[in-house]
């Protein structure tokens, strides 16, 4: 007799396999449709919440992709009206790119691509800025936005087509955070600056040599963060004793290395106003930068120091031009002697107090030069 052979079973996992693979697909291209939606949302309501605050942005074209992993929206051509500032501004870029994960659709990336141009509506060229590398990333709802970050690589922005230059860096990182109370109430917000390289010849002389920083700062006195321009939320908070608190400041410029805490206010005219406490190594090296030989020609000095000169020379002809010439060093030697000796970074440093009297910079007994006004 012969035995009966079990037919064999036919294996289904492949099946069933292909079945996962099918329904997973289907998820998450349900998932990556829901996300998308919330980021495409997203970037819809924070232009209408920049628009509120009068900056208009728009593209020539739009395409969205960016399937199955994440969301983009490809604007060629953007431009941005800055109506709210005085006097207003034109905006255009070649190319951005806002991106978002289809897992944190509320994180919004986007990347530029330069030169971009600044002008006045009427079409007056003013300002030309471009960068190897530029983004931002934007945390939050725009309701209830939480955090900004700015990264510039090798940012140059020069007036004109080409002209002057008026600031540049190898690097730029601008962060802005929400750390206490809320957008609509008392909101408590902390900034953090970080320099390398940078330099801005346009605005002071001394600042033509390639400076690095990191400053932390934490602003205090805002109603609110409804949309609305710098110039109207500045003067808000002026009006309402707000202030500036340079929680830590660290600057190097060469072998000058200064830190600096302390506060600043707003004068009603717009212009800086406190004390912070300075730190500063090496503050021999720095000071000659500050130009003190034009500071003391008789053209750019102060009508009593041409008069004290003046008397010199009427003493002893030439002295007062002597005086005149050395007073610059003298001036190094008893800014330094005047400040309260201590250490820094393992280096001999001296502390001093830089005041801002409505925009006016004193370096101890020296005064530096005039802040712009932010408002």
């Amino acid at each position: 007799m012969f035995e009966a052979r079990p037919v064999p079973r036919r294996r289904r996992w492949p099946l069933v396999l292909v079945v996962l693979a099918v329904i997973c697909g289907g998820l998450w291209a349900v998932a990556w449709h829901y996300g998308a939606g919330v980021a495409e949302r997203t970037i819809a309501g924070w232009r209408e919440r920049e628009a509120r605050a009068g900056r208009v942005y728009t593209c020539a074209s739009e395409t969205i992709g960016g399937f199955p992993f994440g969301f983009e929206l490809h604007c060629t051509d953007a431009s941005a009206a800055l109506n709210s500032n005085q006097p207003p501004l034109a905006l255009k870029l070649q190319d951005m790119v806002v991106s978002a994960h289809v897992l944190r659709p509320t994180v919004l990336t986007s990347e530029f691509t330069g030169p971009m141009t600044v002008a006045e509506p009427a079409g007056s060229f003013a300002m030309k800025a471009r960068w190897q590398h530029a983004q931002t990333e934007v945390h939050g709802l725009p309701a209830s936005p939480e955090s900004v970050a700015i990264v510039l690589d090798k940012p140059v922005l020069d007036r004109g087509n080409g002209g002057e230059t008026v600031f540049a860096a190898e690097r730029m990182d601008l962060n802005g955070r929400l750390v206490s109370g809320s957008v609509e109430s008392n909101p408590v917000i902390e900034t953090v600056l970080k320099l390398v390289a940078a330099s801005s010849p346009a605005w002071h002389h001394a600042a033509a040599t390639p400076t690095d920083a990191d400053i932390t700062a934490v602003l205090r006195g805002l109603k609110d963060f409804s949309p609305k321009p710098w110039a109207q939320r500045l003067r808000e908070l002026q009006a309402a004793g707000g202030r500036i608190e340079i929680v830590g400041a660290r600057v190097q410029q060469r072998d000058t290395i200064a830190t600096a805490t302390g506060v600043l206010g707003l004068s009603p005219a717009g212009r800086l106003n406190g004390q912070l406490e300075l730190t500063v190594a090496n503050l021999d090296k720095f000071l000659p930068s500050l130009g003190l030989d034009r500071m003391l020609s008789q053209d750019r000095a102060s009508p009593q120091m041409n008069e004290a000169f003046g008397r010199l020379d009427r003493l002893i002809p030439g002295l007062g031009n002597v005086a005149r010439q050395n007073a610059a060093p003298a001036i190094v030697a008893g800014v330094t002697m005047m400040g309260r000796p201590t250490e820094l970074e393992g280096q001999r440093a001296v502390a001093l107090p830089l005041r801002f009297d409505d925009g006016m910079v004193s370096l101890g007994p020296l005064k530096i030069g005039m802040t712009p006004p932010l408002f």
